[in-house]
């Protein structure tokens, strides 16, 4: 399987650290984040990665020209962000009309992979993509779904003041490629996949709890806290 890491944000909200770096390779217990997001998937047989960039563009290139993974890996810079959707489509070619993960490389994330691509193959018939979910301590800063008795997503509540519970998108998602035939309907370049695309599959999304580590490195407390929280899944 091929995936889509999205890591071309300008990371505001990690502000002054992400004065001189990108947030894609803020440091984790000394190692960059996207270095997580390479080793577990390619652990897992992900041989394909495309990776975004924008905001100091040159760092994440000379990371991947320096990593072992480099030949798995395809660049593409964009001079103008085109959202989490744009990227996709503009990208259709390197998805050839195959499943896809896509991932918002900003977050630190632990889980059986293996199990998150079975539960899209083993989806129901209707369903065109996964979401990978988590169970956060911060639901009205989040995305937060509400789930039938299938566990496919019947409702979605983004950032509210009162969310009806702590079950959060986690922003990592195995996508039929049938939602790029969607997207080209849009007629639109930058497309948000959050607010263009999701609300147009509900009850059409499959899901799968990561019961194992989820984190949305978003402010400098978040960060703070991933920095110990990453001491029990290093050996």
């Amino acid at each position: 399987m091929k995936a889509i890491l999205l890591a071309a944000g300008l990371g505001t909200r990690l502000k002054p650290i992400t004065n001189s770096i990108p947030k894609c390779l803020v440091p984790i217990n000394g190692k960059p984040l996207l270095q997580y997001w390479l080793e577990n998937l390619n652990k897992v047989g992900v041989n394909e990665f495309l990776i975004n960039t924008h905001y100091f563009n040159e760092q994440v290139e000379k990371f991947i020209e320096d990593s072992p993974f480099k030949n798995k890996i395809t660049l593409v810079y964009e001079k103008e962000l085109l959202n989490t959707g744009g990227t996709i489509l503009n990208n259709k070619n390197f998805i050839n009309n195959e499943p896809f993960l896509l991932i918002h490389a900003d977050n630190l994330s632990f889980c059986d992979y293996d199990k998150f691509i079975k539960s899209y193959f083993n989806r129901p018939k209707n369903c065109e993509l996964t979401m990978m979910l988590f169970r956060t301590d911060s639901p009205k800063n989040c995305g937060i779904v509400e789930l039938n008795n299938n566990n496919i997503v019947e409702k979605f509540y983004e950032k509210v003041e009162n969310p009806p519970s702590n079950l959060a998108n986690a922003a990592v998602y195995i996508c039929n490629p049938s939602i790029i035939k969607f997207m080209e309907t849009l007629n639109k370049r930058n497309i948000d996949f959050s607010n263009d695309v999701l609300p147009n599959f509900m009850n059409k999304i499959n899901t799968y709890i990561n019961n194992t580590y989820h984190r949305d490195i978003g402010s400098i407390e978040s960060y703070a806290i991933a920095q110990i929280e990453i001491l029990d899944f290093i050996q």
